[in-house]
Formats: structure tokens, sequence, C-alpha cells
């Protein structure tokens, strides 16, 4: 059975899957698979080695050892579009549309793997809890694994209804404001309310996953916008303000208002993979004045000239961000020189010339002291 066949018509705004993001571009990427015979479907749930798919003709269980195990960045996802048998006890998975998106994060692992989290976002929700101190840094790692997705990131502050003093909580929204150019940054109360109606309209349209900590307030937010309770909520502990991972797997749910919303796991750790482009949007204010130094390769340390300097001495930027920036530059290189061997040359070949500067600075120093 044909794809129009199934909605009445050639038009993907009529079809079963709509709601679940079907467009005209899916409908022409599935086209060839369709002749073949196989069933076209969206990943709501992974588990275990099988996954939830939605169908036209409706939910299914389908196996997922056809589509390449073994390389961690190929397995099916959360938010896949995926090719199913059209029968058969076990189904398979036979393959995984071209994703248009990946959320990717490195995982703990000493192998250099990267995880992918969710697939097909167009947005990216960052819940941050307004219940413990601001961690700008993490905020800012988030922000440019969202930028490098492809997603567009938005940081929803929750919890609000904690800092009643209109005054304080303007400060800590420009705070992330500064530290996101670019984002919409949105305070919200899941208890009265408030925001709520700022971010569903952001996520109304396409797909959004939902990041950040456990405790951060991301099951109750999702609870928020579907407008009933989907996803269980526990109490977050009073003396960090943490909680236990109330969702163990990510799961994709149809929002009620328009779009497609997937609630993950809270992170523990965010290590960046092959995030260079996306540090680069965080920090967009850094690059643009370095674009103004004297000299091209300028590492912003003690160079004359330097216009990142320069802005730091003035007050136009401040020291944290840019060492904040240094930081996830080291880490993302460090990451990308795993599995690149012509950049670990070049990172050794800068090490060896830094070096040899140094001693040549230190013996210039002597040389001076010896002569006065």
């Amino acid at each position: 059975m044909s794809l129009s066949s199934l909605s009445g018509s050639s038009s993907s705004a009529t079809h079963p899957l709509q709601p679940y993001g079907w467009d005209a571009g899916w409908e022409a990427e599935f086209a060839p698979y369709e002749a073949e015979g196989l069933l076209v479907g969206r990943v709501v749930r992974v588990d275990r080695g099988q996954c939830d798919v939605v169908t036209a003709d409706g939910p299914l269980r389908a196996d997922t050892a056809f589509v390449t195990p073994h390389d961690p960045l190929r397995v099916v996802c959360t938010g896949d579009w995926v090719a199913v048998e059209p029968g058969g006890n076990p189904r398979y998975v036979r393959t995984c549309l071209p994703r248009r998106t990946a959320f990717v994060r490195s995982t703990s692992s000493q192998r250099s793997e990267g995880q992918i989290l969710a697939a097909n976002v167009d947005h990216a929700v960052i819940a941050v809890s307004l219940a413990v101190e601001l961690d700008l840094g993490r905020i800012e790692r988030f922000l440019a694994l969202a930028w490098e997705s492809g997603a567009q990131p938005v940081v929803v502050l929750t919890k609000a209804d904690l800092v009643p003093d209109a005054v304080t909580r303007g400060h800590l929204v420009q705070d992330v404001e500064t530290s996101a150019p670019g984002v919409p940054v949105v305070p919200v109360s899941s208890m009265d309310g408030d925001g709520l109606d700022v971010v569903a309209a952001l996520v109304g349209g396409g797909t959004s996953v939902l990041l950040g900590q456990s405790g951060a307030g991301k099951s109750t937010l999702a609870n928020a916008l579907l407008g009933e309770d989907v996803m269980t909520v526990q109490a977050t502990r009073d003396v960090d303000g943490k909680g236990r991972h109330t969702t163990t797997t990510r799961n994709l749910l149809v929002l009620p208002g328009g779009g497609v919303l997937i609630d993950t796991p809270g992170l523990r750790g965010v290590g960046l993979w092959d995030a260079g482009t996306g540090v680069g949007q965080v920090f967009s204010e850094i690059e643009e004045l370095a674009e103004r130094c004297r000299f091209h390769d300028c590492a912003h340390e003690a160079e004359p000239g330097c216009a990142v300097l320069a802005a730091i001495d003035s007050g136009e930027l401040p020291v944290r961000r840019l060492e904040s920036y240094r930081k996830l530059l080291r880490e993302n290189q460090r990451i990308v020189a795993k599995t690149d061997a012509r950049l670990r040359a070049e990172i050794r070949k800068d090490w060896k010339r830094k070096g040899t500067m140094g001693r040549a600075a230190m013996e210039a120093k002597r040389g001076a002291h010896w002569r006065a």
C-alpha cells in the first residue's frame, strides 16, 4: 500500500504521521523503500536492541539488529525515521532515513566514542533550574552541543517561582543571555504557568529535545507542555537541588498544540563531540573580536595587538567567558585529535613550537638579568 493511498492524497499534510513530523521531504527520502514494500515509521523509544515505532498502521515493536549496531553514531535512536518490514515476528528495522540533525555527546568511555541522544531535532530545549546557583559554564557546554547538532537552542529557566523578586530574576536571565548570544532565554514556572505559553510557541513546530541535569524540572516541564501527567516526577533534594533519574529512556511525545517533544534522562556528563562550530557559535563575540587581532593565529594570551585581551581590559568581555571558551576549545580539540591523526600531529607541532618559544623567552630573561 502506498503512502498516498494511506493518506487519501499525495499530500504529506494529510498523512497519519503528519503530527509526528512527516513532510514532503521525508516522503521523497522514503520513496525507494516504499517501492520495496517497506513501512515507514518514526522511532518513539529505544530499549535494549528493540524500538517502538509509530506508523500509519499504528504502533509496533521492531528489532534493530540489522542497523549497524557496531557504530554508536548509527544505531537507531529516538527521533529517527525508519523503514520497517511490513510483517513478520519479530519485525526488523531495515534502515534509517538520512538524519537532518543529530544531538551527539562524547561518552565517558576511553575509546573516544560519541553517543547520539536524539535525531531529527529542530529545537534543543535546555532546562536549567533556578532552585540552585546557575552554572554558566555548563549552560555554555549544552549550547555548544545544541548548535553543533543543527538545532536551534532555547534555554528554559525552570522553577522561576522560587525567585519571586522580579529584579533578581531579571539579573539571572541577563546572566544567561550574556552566555547565550542569539538564544531565547525564558523563565518558566510550571507551578503557576508563567512562561509556558512562550515555550509552547517556540517549540510548537517541528521536533524538540528536552535536555538538562537531573532535578532541572524536565519532566514537570514536559507534563506542563503536554497538558497531562505523562512523565513521572520525583522531588529533588533540598540540600543541592538535584534529583534522581526520573526519566530512564528517551521518549517521543506529540504536543497538543503542535510539534513533537523528546524527553531525555538527566545528563550528569555533557562531553563535547567534534563541536568546534558549536563552540564558536556560543562564543561568537570572542570570535568576532579575534578577527581584529593583529596576528591571525593569536592565542589571546599575551600577544601584542590582541583585540580579545583589549576587550578584557576594557570590561567589554568578562574574563570568565574567555576562560570558558579556552576550556571548551581544548576539550574539543582533544576529542577530535583522538580520531584524527593529522590533527594530532599538528597539536604536537604546536606544543613543540610553544615550548621552543618559551625556552627562548627564558634564555632572553636570563641574559638580561646577567647583563644587569
